[in-house]
């Protein structure tokens, strides 16, 4: 209504100062005029997500169909300003005959019970009375029918023309893709997290309280070891998992008040006496070779090693019967010299009989997040029977680490 009031005022101005409404063709001339500016403004932006909203609640298309957000390429806004002008201009006629239509159809039903009707001149002569009394009527009828049809007619235009002029682009499916990846991929990064923290705490606490219980008559100064082993694990877990969780509150893995990312340098020690205060002993050889100390690995490289020694101290906890034998060193790799350095580490230990194994209630799901977290740096990790014991050997590349 706003274009077509403005080009009838121009279109008036242009015939001699005279009311477009007044005339038919000045009126449809108006209409013709309006719809160039309905499509330069269908051009902006917000044009889209406001279309897409009246489709999906009024036309019922699948959202699925339709894209999300203002129009971003000009090939985007074209097709927006097409769905637009199609809309207003389809509407501005349904609306017309909404107007003019039912008022008229009203009065040729009539005509048959208000005799004065008859006498009325509509001034077109294929609204004559000589057809007989029931002529208006029907007249009047089918006109309400080709309203309710032409009606009908739109709504379905609408529908299949909304997924192709308002669906998304190639531009916005590969945008959304990326940020279905991207979100895909924190939600592995907390579940891995999660897993490692929580998991490998809870499995170790479980055994130091098993062997407090067991030892609590016969040898008190084991008791109290296991006891504040138990204390130092789940304060440990608790400042972990307070990170992850300001990860998902925040979205900022920075945040000042998070407890730092647990590395190979500054807490493999303890990881490896947690381990022996639950019983399991843990044999453990260190050649950091080249770099000279663990604290000048890459940071990335340490945090990711450390959590795959967790993830194999805690399977070995939970399905292992013996000592643990782990062996970290880093040395050049294969291929040409100078070759890039490689952190490798070796884990293996006797796998407890099948009656004596903690049941299995996570489907893989921390050996398949260390291989994730390996394949992050270009790395791998295998793990499986080795003879008559269980290994696990990871292999994380170190050139172009961060610190």
């Amino acid at each position: 209504m706003p274009y077509f009031l403005l080009t009838q005022v121009v279109v008036g101005v242009a015939a001699g100062g005279v009311n477009a409404l007044n005339s038919a063709p000045l009126t449809f001339l108006a209409y013709g005029l309006s719809l160039p500016l309905v499509a330069v403004t269908g051009l902006f932006g917000p044009v889209r997500p406001m279309s897409v909203t009246a489709v999906r609640a009024m036309c019922a298309v699948p959202g699925e169909r339709l894209a999300d957000g203002p129009a971003k390429s000009w090939a985007a806004r074209g097709r927006a300003s097409a769905w637009w002008t199609l809309h207003l201009g389809t509407g501005a006629l349904i609306s017309g005959m909404t107007l003019a239509v039912p008022p008229m159809a009203v009065m040729l039903i009539a005509v048959p019970i208000v005799g004065g009707l008859e006498d009325v001149r509509l001034g077109y002569g294929w609204f004559a009375t000589d057809a007989g009394p029931y002529g208006a009527p029907l007249l009047g009828i089918g006109l309400l029918a080709g309203l309710v049809l032409c009606a009908a007619g739109a709504g379905q235009l609408m529908a299949r023309t909304a997924p192709v002029l308002l669906g998304p682009t190639a531009a916005d499916k590969l945008a959304a893709a990326e940020e279905r990846a991207a979100d895909l991929a924190v939600r592995n990064r907390l579940a891995r997290e999660l897993h490692d923290a929580v998991g490998h705490a809870l499995s170790a606490v479980t055994l130091q309280a098993v062997a407090a219980r067991r030892m609590l008559e016969r040898d008190p100064e084991f008791v109290r070891e296991a006891l504040a082993a138990i204390e130092d694990t789940t304060r440990r877990t608790v400042g972990e998992l307070d990170a992850v969780l300001g990860l998902l509150r925040d979205g900022d893995p920075a945040r000042p008040d998070a407890a730092p990312a647990p590395t190979l340098g500054a807490d493999l020690d303890g990881l490896l006496a947690r381990t022996r205060a639950a019983g399991t002993a843990v044999t453990a050889h260190q050649d950091p070779g080249p770099v000279g100390d663990w604290a000048a690995l890459p940071a990335i490289a340490s945090r990711e090693a450390y959590r795959i020694v967790q993830e194999g101290l805690s399977n070995a906890l939970r399905h292992g019967a013996g000592p643990v034998d782990l062996r970290i060193r880093v040395h050049d790799g294969p291929g040409a010299r100078p070759a890039p350095r490689e952190l490798e580490i070796t884990m293996t230990n006797p796998p407890a009989a099948p009656d004596d194994r903690e049941p299995r209630t996570t489907g893989g799901r921390g050996l398949r997040g260390s291989a994730e977290r390996a394949a992050l740096l270009g790395g791998s990790v295998v793990a499986g029977p080795h003879g008559d014991l269980w290994r696990l050997r990871a292999v994380l590349p170190l050139a172009g680490g961060d610190r």
